[in-house]
Order: structure tokens, then C-alpha cells, then sequence
């Protein structure tokens, strides 16, 4: 039996332990919804464009906080890995930040940015950034002082030996840090749009919740798990496998 396959046999029931759980409560449909009502809003929120609309208003802004987070991650990784100084610095603040969930900065984005999109793009990139430092940090370290130490003697310094041998041979790692970065900024995205304004899932999120409706709050629920496994296993698993292979590493 194939992974796929299992993990379809197993969804299936879990769908149907759904259904019959949610006839047999007692409850109300609006407060313990059933699987096929909640398919039915889900169908009826992507046919009328509501939920295709909040997809790519987060996706726009999940794309502009990664793609900051993971520049500034590149670049606070150099310069720890490069200078002592900034080592004992930058990287010490960077380590206790890591421990900081990104939502707690959310009451700082409110007061200096307002309830906009500026507040969840910088939630987003705050989410990220300490974790692809980090990451960086140690996918620069680990470069075999071998590749290192024959580069020099055939005389690569400088942008040349950073660029043919520290990142190629860092990329193994950095892959793997982009992969758990994604997973923490579409997290913070999610908890910025779910307490903020403009649009998005999570925003929608907060307008079943406000309605009552239920079965909209799972149907997004679903949507966002969708994406984010979608993003995991056929994006940044399969980059992080191929990088593996080819630098001989599985």
C-alpha cells in the first residue's frame, strides 16, 4: 500500500467519524457543523470568490514578509558567522528573540505601523527572519574547513569565495531553513490577520467566528491546512530532498 493511499484510506475515516459524530452530538449545526455542510461552504465561498479573494490577499503578503525575512536572515547569517563581534552581539539578541512568539509583537505593529497591512507584513517577516538567521548561521559554520582551506590556496577570497564556495556548500541548510521559516511566518500570518484588518483567511477567520458560522471558521480551517501542506510537501520537502541528493547528503 502506497503513503498515499494510506494517508487517503485515513482521511476518509476521519471524515466519516466526523460526519456521524457531528448527527449523533446533539448539538447544533452552527455550533458542531457536519463535514458535508461545511464542503457545501467551502464550495459555495470559492464559487462566489470570497475565499479565492482571502487566499491571494494572504499569499501576496506571505510572499513580501518571507522574501524580507529571508534577505535580512541571509544577511544577519553572514555577519555573525563572519565577525566575532557581531557574533557576541547580534547573534546573542537574535537567540533570545527566537524565543519571543512573533504574535507578542503584534501590540507594537498596531502602535507603530496601525491596524493595516504594514502590522501583519511586519508580524510576518518577524516571524521568520530569527529563525532563517539562525539557520543560516549554522549552515555557514558547518562549511567543511577542506572546501575552505583548498579554495584559498588556489586564491578565492572575498564575494568569490563566498559565492563558489560558502553559500553552495551552506545550501543543504539554508534549504532546511527556508522550509521551517515558511512554516513559522505562515503561522504569524495567520495570527495577524485573525487579530488585524485588511482582508485575508485569517481575517475571515475572525468573521465566522464574529457570525456564528462555523462552518465558514472550519472550511478556512481547511483551506489554510490545505496550503500549508501543500507549501510543505510539494515545495519545500522535495527542494530540501533534491539538495540532499545532489550534494550526496541522502
Amino acid at each position: 500500500m502506497t503513503t498515499a493511499l494510506r494517508r487517503i484510506i485515513f482521511i476518509a475515516i476521519l471524515a466519516a467519524i466526523w460526519e456521524v459524530t457531528s448527527r449523533l452530538s446533539g448539538l447544533p449545526a452552527f455550533m458542531f457543523p457536519g463535514l458535508f455542510q461545511v464542503l457545501e461552504t467551502l464550495f459555495n465561498g470559492i464559487i462566489s470568490g470570497q475565499i479565492i479573494v482571502a487566499i491571494g490577499q494572504s499569499l501576496g503578503r506571505l510572499l513580501i514578509g518571507f522574501t524580507i525575512a529571508v534577505s535580512l536572515g541571509l544577511l544577519f547569517g553572514y555577519l555573525i558567522w563572519r565577525y566575532k563581534l557581531v557574533e557576541d552581539t547580534l547573534g546573542f539578541l537574535i537567540t533570545a528573540l527566537q524565543s519571543i512568539p512573533s504574535i507578542v509583537w503584534f501590540p507594537l505593529a498596531i502602535i507603530w505601523f496601525g491596524l493595516n497591512n504594514f502590522a501583519i507584513l511586519f508580524i510576518v517577516t518577524i516571524g521568520a527572519t530569527w529563525t532563517m538567521t539562525i539557520n543560516s548561521v549554522s549552515g555557514f559554520k558547518n562549511v567543511p574547513t577542506l572546501y575552505q582551506r583548498v579554495a584559498k590556496t588556489f586564491g578565492s577570497s572575498g564575494l568569490h569565495f563566498l559565492r563558489t564556495v560558502i553559500i553552495p556548500a551552506s545550501v543543504p541548510q539554508i534549504i532546511s531553513g527556508l522550509r521551517i521559516a515558511w512554516a513559522f511566518s505562515w503561522r504569524a500570518l495567520m495570527a495577524g490577520e485573525l487579530l488585524g484588518a485588511g482582508g485575508g483567511l485569517g481575517h475571515l477567520l475572525e468573521t465566522g467566528r464574529s457570525l456564528g458560522q462555523m462552518d465558514l471558521v472550519i472550511s478556512v480551517m481547511i483551506i489554510i491546512a490545505i496550503i500549508g501542506t501543500i507549501m510543505d510537501n510539494v515545495v519545500f520537502l522535495k527542494l530540501e530532498r533534491r539538495v540532499q541528493r545532489k550534494w550526496g547528503l541522502a
